[in-house]
């Protein structure tokens, strides 16, 4: 150990860092306190001294497997892309600069608590250690990263607050030039849905008095990088942390697990602006006043196509709800959002300390998480569903779901409402609950909050397929294991087509016995007249309904964006027999077309390929790939998998949906099943780049070593960083 030590600080020395002798001394002192066990699996379990220790081992270990995409969510939250990705992403970086600036993070720096300050300190320390001891890798922006800079990404989930800003209404504003809204945006296409499902099992609804916990996130595959991180100081977490962050965002403990499910909860509000020009100066009007417009110069950087560094300079303008982001009927539109990057980081990092739900809750307190429900379960038996804790206190008579008038005081924010005010479900009676990113009232069968108690802004996203799915499999047994949680979590039934699929048959068998349509149609309708409404590989009807059913959106999805409905509901009513059956015509001539027949079976279509480490994956039919027999999340699918076919290809390969998945049972002691796509490593080269692809397959789970005894005899190699 002591010649790998002294290997590493020769080979340090010779690198050609910029780290001073005290920081590569402080470095290597704290390296000295950590120990990084790879299991068999590549996942890092990480013990330090202290907390802070943890966090360095931690960071590091995440640097190994793929510092490039810690960098890039950096990168990006920093508003710093462009320099990376050239002019096409001054938009997003502008989006960001309208929130996140330099000058506030550090000033929230200065502020921060000691015991924070020490963790973001070992943030930054083990980014440029490992950058230091390792020359060959080469950042794209942050050669040296500050301890400030954890502050810029504070929470873990997929798509943040200020991602609700539409990039391309951006650019059309600030831009002064129109912008074509996307596909995604008029409804065209649907993006595979952002959300995930929770589920939490209380004792007197398992087999074995335990209570158990589903965490099945959808995300973008590779998201986040699964770990175990404990320190001598009470840190003992397991789990998946957002590369870069060193917070375990979705995981466990000993004796407490939580799930996070993107919210549907109001807590991001748009305001017309009333405005005039008086003498070259914008005002706005609030209440009685008209007040100046705060204008903010912002400067984005960016690399030209030459791999020059040049810079656009915006003039922005906020008001007193926040920066103006779009314009709509010649209206200024502002945006309010919550922005608490300190309280966030301390809510994120001390919740995985929380050892029950009275503990979980009074970090909560902080109110600084805005975009997520949660589900929780603990070795007390306690289960609960938590509404996001930031919630802005509105006047309700007003519709808060779209724009609302800027320049009444009455639709301002009036503070934020307590915890005791949220819909929340607290170890109910049920003996379950659930969240799909749907509404919160049905959240624990009749044990859930009713609506009407509570403001129309707790939630705009309503009922989604996937919520009677859960409720379904939850309600369906009263004695569950870490087996049969995991099979309902893989329940492979489609709620979405079972209630689509009934009314194409139906426009069918109303067809006039000489219609074309009733003999060209006559074998695939027969495939779907006989469905179970289950996805498999080997299902044919699960591939008609699919490609039937991107037909329909391609049709009607603007029209449903338009009326603000949700999809399926739509889908149900508003298209004609003739609409139904021409989407199924043209369904079974684009399967004829791509795969040669229409009775083409779903896993044919339907892969999983991890062919490089790149951020945005290639795509080759000519390449191994594996068949996956569940779906998009859209039509009802517990598991998720979000698939396309991409530029040169006839499969859809997938690269959202189910990704680092667990099932935790708190029995005398905390243990766990869990699968992660492809791997832990981003290097091609690992072992570990794709060495779970299968098991994801077929969602057959390895066991997590969570104790040293359960880590014993699966150790792939024991080291400090920078050995």
């Amino acid at each position: 150990m002591k010649i790998l030590l002294i290997a590493a600080m020769i080979a340090a020395a010779a690198a050609p860092a910029t780290a001073a002798a005290p920081d590569m001394a402080r470095w290597q002192a704290q390296a000295a306190r950590v120990t990084i066990r790879r299991d068999d699996w590549g996942i890092a379990h990480v013990h330090g001294r202290t907390d802070a220790d943890a966090v360095f081992g931690m960071i590091y270990a995440q640097a190994e497997d793929d510092f490039n995409r810690v960098e890039t969510n950096f990168i990006n939250a920093q508003g710093r892309l462009a320099e990376a990705e050239g002019e096409a992403a001054i938009w997003r970086d502008l989006r960001m600069k309208l929130f996140i600036t330099p000058e506030a993070l550090k000033a929230d720096y200065a502020r921060s608590p000691a015991w924070l300050k020490d963790l973001m300190v070992a943030w930054a320390d083990a980014l440029n250690f490992y950058l230091a001891t390792h020359p060959q890798v080469k950042p794209r922006v942050i050669t040296h990263f500050e301890p400030w800079m954890a502050l810029s990404f504070s929470e873990g989930s997929i798509g943040g607050d200020i991602e609700s800003v539409s990039l391309g209404q951006l650019e059309a504003f600030y831009g002064q030039k129109p912008v074509a809204p996307s596909a995604v945006e008029t409804g065209a296409r649907r993006p595979e849905p952002l959300g995930s499902n929770g589920f939490a099992i209380a004792p007197s609804h398992s087999r074995d008095g335990h209570a158990l916990l589903l965490i099945n996130p959808h995300t973008s595959f590779f998201f986040r990088s699964e770990a175990k991180v404990e320190s001598d100081a009470g840190l003992n977490v397991y789990g998946a942390a957002t590369w870069g962050q060193f917070f375990t965002y979705q995981g466990f403990n000993a004796t407490a697990g939580w799930m996070h499910t993107t919210s549907g909860a109001d807590a991001v509000d748009e305001y017309v602006e009333t405005t005039r020009t008086v003498a070259g100066r914008t005002e706005y009007r609030f209440g009685t006043e008209w007040r100046p417009m705060t204008l903010v110069e912002v400067t984005v950087p960016y690399r030209d196509a030459a791999g020059v560094l040049q810079s656009r300079r915006f003039t922005t303008f906020r008001t007193v709800h926040g920066p103006v982001v779009r314009a709509a009927d010649g209206k200024w539109i502002s945006v309010a959002l919550m922005n608490k990057p300190l309280a966030a980081l301390e809510q994120s990092f001390l919740r995985t300390k929380a050892a029950d739900l009275a503990g979980f809750l009074k970090v909560a307190e902080r109110k600084a998480n805005s975009s997520n429900n949660t589900i929780f379960a603990s070795a007390k038996g306690e289960i609960a569903y938590l509404h996001p804790q930031f919630m802005p206190r509105r006047d309700d008579r007003f519709d808060y779901s779209r724009p609302v008038d800027g320049s009444d005081p009455a639709t301002a924010w009036q503070g934020e409402h307590a915890l005791s005010e949220l819909p929340q479900v607290l170890t109910p009676k049920n003996g379950w609950v659930t969240n799909t990113n749907n509404w919160p009232w049905h959240a624990a069968g009749a044990d859930s909050p009713s609506a009407a108690a509570f403001p129309r802004y707790m939630d705009k996203a309503g009922e989604n397929p996937r919520g009677p799915n859960a409720v379904r499999v939850l309600s369906a047994r009263r004695d569950f294991t870490v087996d049969s949680l995991l099979a309902a979590a893989y329940d492979s039934y489609l709620t979405g087509f079972a209630s689509l699929v009934p009314t194409l048959v139906a426009a069918y068998d109303r067809l006039p016995a000489a219609d074309p349509q009733r003999a060209a149609l006559a074998a695939p309708i027969a495939a779907l007249r006989g469905w179970d409404y289950r996805s498999s590989e080997t299902s044919v009807p699960m591939a008609l309904a699919t490609f039937w059913g991107e037909s329909l959106v391609a049709r009607f999805g603007a029209a449903a964006r338009q009326d603000d409905e949700a999809l399926v509901p739509f889908l149900v009513a508003r298209p004609s027999d003739a609409d139904r059956l021409d989407a199924f015509a043209e369904a079974t001539e684009r399967l004829t077309r791509d795969f040669g027949t229409w009775d083409t079976p779903w896993g044919q279509i339907n892969r999983f390929q991890r062919l490089t480490g790149d951020l945005v994956q290639p795509f080759d039919d000519s390449k191994p790939s594996l068949p996956i027999g569940f779906s998009s999340s859209q039509w009802g699918s517990l598991p998720a998998f979000g698939a396309r076919p991409w530029p040169g290809t006839k499969r859809w390969y997938g690269t959202y949906g189910n990704s680092f998945v667990a099932v935790v049972e708190f029995g005398p002691a905390v243990s766990a099943r869990a699968i992660s796509a492809g791997g832990q490593s981003g290097d091609p080269a690992s072992p570990h780049f794709n060495d779970q692809a299968e098991r994801y397959r077929s969602h057959d789970f390895r066991r997590v070593y969570f104790t040293d005894a359960a880590l014993k005899g699966h150790v792939e190699r024991s080291y400090r960083p920078g050995e």
